[in-house]
């Protein structure tokens, strides 16, 4: 390794040190202590199942429970291209998923939050393959809301 680039690596350290930065599964960060301390409401739909399974593999299954997790989706289809025989070939789906973690046995809300986003399917081929599709980008759709769930809680972690 250059000089030039562990100089650079060394003061990128030192910039984040001197702001308060802590890595979150580092020692004092709050990360580890989230790890199988959530859980998430019952799925009742693909999608639920989708987004329950990514959460839980990000931060582990329910094992110390301190907090549930409920939540509320929607949907909505948007045509997005449509081609020379006014057939649509590809579709977005838009997401909004709203979230409440609440203290275990308590109606007292910890966090909250309101999560939005999109992904998109092609219906170009064949009906089998494009219901396979859109059950496809409602699978990524759920991944995408469970990550930045996560992501909110591992950047409040310290506060919970």
């Amino acid at each position: 390794m250059s000089w030039s680039r562990r100089l650079v690596l060394t003061g990128a350290a030192a910039t984040l040190a001197a702001c308060g930065f802590t890595p979150v599964y580092g020692p004092d960060g709050g990360g580890a202590a989230l790890r199988g301390a959530v859980r998430v409401m019952d799925p009742d739909t693909d999608f639920g199942f989708a987004f329950v399974t990514r959460f839980e593999d990000r931060l582990g299954l329910p094992t110390a429970v301190r907090y549930d997790l409920s939540y509320t989706f929607v949907t909505e289809e948007v045509d997005l291209a449509i081609d020379g025989s006014n057939n649509i070939t590809r579709f977005n789906i838009e997401g909004t998923l709203v979230w409440t973690l609440t203290a275990l046995g308590s109606d007292d809300v910890v966090l909250s939050g309101r999560e939005v986003n999109f992904t998109s399917y092609s219906a170009t081929g064949s009906t089998i393959s494009t219901l396979e599709s859109e059950r496809d980008a409602n699978r990524r759709l759920a991944v995408i809301m469970a990550d930045a769930i996560v992501t909110r809680l591992l950047s409040e972690a310290a506060s919970l």
